[in-house]
């Protein structure tokens, strides 16, 4: 029990050496300096860990919450910190993989190195193996410093309970706790003599790797950093290809994707089992699966036009799908290509299970928050909540015999001047949805009368989802949006804050490469702007006073 004890205060004492790295520096002109910290999403978390330790090693444990800001999870990392209980999780996290890195089965492929004596510490392995460990997780070589307090930490463990293993364990975990895991933490140097600044080598290595590849970057990567290749846009460009050459670029866009169109609350949905009894886990699974699979297929291995999300009736289904868009599964494999006929009225991605039923009430359809999805995901503009005197009872009264529909209980409805301005923009959308129910099948009628999906939204009159969709494909703000939030989600930005001036030049390169997303990756990748920090406020002010 002594030495659990020892052990434990030990690795605590160099965790809380390493916090100091918490506080960002302060303001500076000439040096490098520390310009932000994103804290590892846990998918970020986990994939890393399995790109460096191998996918045997399992992650479990508790992760801290995130929340989505401007339409995207990737924005609040730079914002979000860690809580007491929250870090008493990671600890917990990092020290099961550390065991499971040393455990003897895993020891030839996950530790470099052999001890001289296997119940002694040995000062040298420690160090080949904590500096190669260090290197990987801090996605930078370790300083003399931070080697030398976990060569310290494993050789004193080591003493004290006779196992070298076991003080690399504690040493590891450490490393696996401190911020400079968990946190990507991006340091800048000035350019220009200063008046503006740009991420360091490491720091654009981080940028990329996560942003393209949702994980760490890879030996190749960390090289190109340590040489100075990364410095110079030709080598990001070099990097850049490379990595969009990879197959992993899938999971990277996978990952973007995903926030992007919020599919990660997809799991969150719940549904009146009475109304929709096909409705149930593996549908809300094999929702989200459906439109990744059809956003990967026509965005990367067709690199068609991107617009096309919004029309194309090809998709994918499988057998949980199947009875709730009507077609019959007589596959024996798990998913089968399906083309909608034009008579089915599906068109693109808003006509998907998954968004149809994600922007829905348990019991019901619900126009409002279809037609207010579209216009912030699609759109960027986002819709603000409505204040917390609204009277919905009007809306919600299906019984109303002079209202029977929610065409009609929402015109009256807007008819109040409060309601009426978000309304207007967001409800057109959403109606010309109404002839999908709550989890995205076809109906005809809404409480006994015949549905009216007819719709004008800017001037332009259209009717249902198909007309939707061409209005959509159209708007000139769809890809715009969609640009807009690929660079704040690999600079962790807020969407609303990108403003002309950084996204008109990728956005210029995706028009003119016909709307291809790996023509836009690769512009965004390796755009000055994508390292682009912001100057020190004592330079700010300096350059304002010029």
């Amino acid at each position: 029990m002594r030495k659990k004890f020892v052990i434990s205060g030990l690795l605590a004492g160099a965790v809380l050496a390493a916090m100091g790295g918490l506080v960002l520096a302060q303001d500076t002109s000439g040096q490098e300096r520390l310009a932000g910290m994103r804290r590892l999403s846990e998918g970020e978390y986990r994939n890393t860990i399995r790109d460096i330790f191998g996918a045997s090693i399992t992650v479990q444990g508790r992760f801290e919450p995130e929340r989505r800001i401007a339409g995207l999870l990737a924005s609040s990392t730079t914002l979000l910190s860690i809580t007491p209980s929250g870090l008493d999780g990671y600890l917990r996290i990092g020290d099961s993989i550390a065991a499971q890195v040393v455990d003897e089965k895993n020891r030839p492929r996950t530790v470099p190195c052999t001890p001289r004596a296997a119940k002694a510490a040995d000062s040298a392995c420690a160090a080949e193996a904590l500096s190669q460990f260090g290197l990987a997780l801090f996605r930078r070589p370790l300083t003399a410093e931070e080697l030398k307090i976990r060569v310290a930490l494993a050789d004193k463990i080591a003493a004290d309970t006779g196992n070298f293993h076991n003080g690399l364990r504690y040493a590891l975990s450490s490393l696996l706790a401190s911020p400079d895991f968990l946190f990507r933490k991006e340091r800048a140097v000035p350019v220009d003599g200063g008046k503006s600044w740009t991420l360091e080598p490491y720091s654009r290595a981080t940028r990329l790797s996560y942003l393209l590849w949702h994980s760490t970057p890879d030996v190749a990567l960390l090289a190109a950093a340590a040489s100075g290749e990364l410095a110079t846009e030709a080598g990001v460009a070099k990097q850049v290809d490379r990595l969009m050459a990879s197959p992993r670029l899938e999971k990277g866009m996978e990952a973007f994707y995903s926030d992007y169109l919020e599919l990660d609350r997809g799991g969150d949905i719940s549904k009146d089992a009475t109304i929709y009894p096909k409705y149930n886990d593996a549908v809300a699974q094999g929702a989200r699966n459906e439109t990744m699979r059809v956003m990967l297929e026509l965005t990367l291995r067709q690199k068609g036009d991107f617009r096309d999300l919004m029309t194309t009736r090809k998709t994918y289904i499988n057998r949980a799908l199947a009875p709730i868009y009507g077609v019959p599964f007589n596959f024996d494999g798990e998913w089968m290509p399906h083309e909608f006929s034009e008579k089915d009225g599906r068109s693109g991605l808003l006509t998907h299970i998954s968004t149809l039923s994600l922007f829905s009430h348990p019991g019901r359809s619900s126009p409002t928050n279809r037609g207010v999805a579209v216009v912030d995901i699609l759109m960027c503009q986002p819709i603000p909540q409505p204040p917390g005197d609204i009277d919905f009872s009007l809306i919600n009264d299906a019984s109303n015999p002079k209202l029977k529909t929610v065409r009609q209980r929402l015109s009256a409805h807007a008819t109040e001047k409060t309601c009426a301005s978000c309304h207007n923009r967001s409800d057109p959308i959403g109606l010309s949805l109404e002839h999908f129910d709550s989890i995205g099948a076809w109906r005809d009628l809404d409480n006994g009368e015949k549905i009216d999906a007819t719709a004008t939204l800017g001037g332009q009159s259209f009717d249902g989802a198909v007309g939707l969709g061409k209005v959509l494909r159209d708007n000139p703000r769809f890809p715009q949006c969609f640009a807009r939030k690929m660079f704040a989600y690999g600079t962790g930005g807020n969407t609303i804050a990108v403003t002309p001036n950084t996204y008109n030049s990728f956005l210029n390169t995706f028009i003119n490469d016909g709307y291809r997303v790996p023509g836009l990756i690769r512009a965004v990748a390796t755009s000055p702007q994508f390292f682009q920090v912001p100057a020190p406020v004592s330079v700010q002010a300096s350059n304002q006073k010029t």
